[in-house]
This record gives structure tokens, C-alpha cells and sequence, in this order.
């Protein structure tokens, strides 16, 4: 499959489910620098639901798609130029769809008048991040039940 044969556009409450799914599978499948334990904890189930749409719903979702429809990846921008969510498809993954999104989602932001982007990039994303010009403002540690998870809190202007 070639960056050509994916479309984006702006996701809804109908696409939430599959957004939890995506993410899912993103962080519990293929290749990942934290431990089974570790993305256990992050991902412990599917997030769907109440809580799930009521997290999702205010966001810009910016979903990646094949010719097909089949989701590959998705991209959302909170309040205040937060990044809260970036997963890609592991089958996807190597394409382009990370910066294609993140275009997307940068251009949204300079329309609604956002003059800094940030994140907090799991040390799976901190490389994408840093490739589209976000620098490391600071590392910490989360933990989540028995579990920790190092991230880093990046930024950029735009």
C-alpha cells in the first residue's frame, strides 16, 4: 500500500469504537520498547463507551483510511494544542500516515488560532514527535498500577 492510496478526514462519535480498537491493537501488537506488563496497564481493554465518547467528543479526531475504508490510524487535538492521541495501525506503520496526520492536525490547530502544540509521547511516538520538530521539554515516569511507563512532555511552535 502506498501513502497514495489512504485518504484522510475528520472523525465522529460514529468512529469511536474503532478508535479504541486501533489503539488497542497499536499498543498491545508489533514491535514496542515497553513490556507486555507495561502496555498491559496502558491499555488494560478496548476503550469504548460512555466515558470513551465523552473523552473523544470535543477533540479534532483526524482519521487515516484505506482505499477501502479500513482504518489505519488516527490523530486528535485536544484544548489548548494537546496532542492526546496518536496511534497508527501497526501493519501501517513506515508510510508517511504520522506526519500526514500530523499536518492535518497542525493546520486545525492554526485555524483555531493555537500557537504551541505539546504531548506526551510514549517512547514509542517520541521519535515521530521529534521528526516533525517537537523537542523534549521534559522526561517523567507514570505509573499505572503495579506498572511504569516512561513518556516525555514534548512541544513546538507553529
Amino acid at each position: 500500500m502506498t501513502a497514495d492510496a489512504i485518504t484522510l478526514r475528520i472523525g465522529g462519535p460514529e468512529d469511536f469504537e474503532a478508535l479504541g480498537a486501533l489503539m488497542f491493537d497499536a499498543v498491545r501488537t508489533g514491535p514496542s520498547p515497553y513490556s507486555e506488563g507495561q502496555r498491559a496497564a496502558w491499555v488494560p481493554e478496548l476503550r469504548k463507551g460512555a466515558e470513551w465518547d465523552a473523552r473523544l467528543r470535543p477533540q479534532h479526531a483526524v482519521l487515516a483510511e484505506d482505499t477501502a475504508g479500513r482504518l489505519l490510524g488516527f490523530m486528535t487535538l485536544a484544548g489548548g494544542g494537546y496532542i492526546d492521541f496518536a496511534y497508527i495501525a501497526p501493519a501501517a506503520r513506515g508510510m508517511g500516515l504520522f506526519r500526514r496526520m500530523f499536518d492535518a492536525v497542525a493546520q486545525e490547530a492554526r485555524r483555531q488560532g493555537v500557537s504551541r502544540l505539546w504531548v506526551h509521547a510514549s517512547l514509542m511516538a517520541e521519535p515521530a514527535f521529534a521528526a516533525m520538530g517537537f523537542t523534549v521539554v521534559r522526561r517523567e515516569q507514570v505509573t499505572i498500577g503495579a506498572e511504569t511507563l516512561d513518556r516525555c512532555e514534548m512541544a513546538m511552535g507553529i
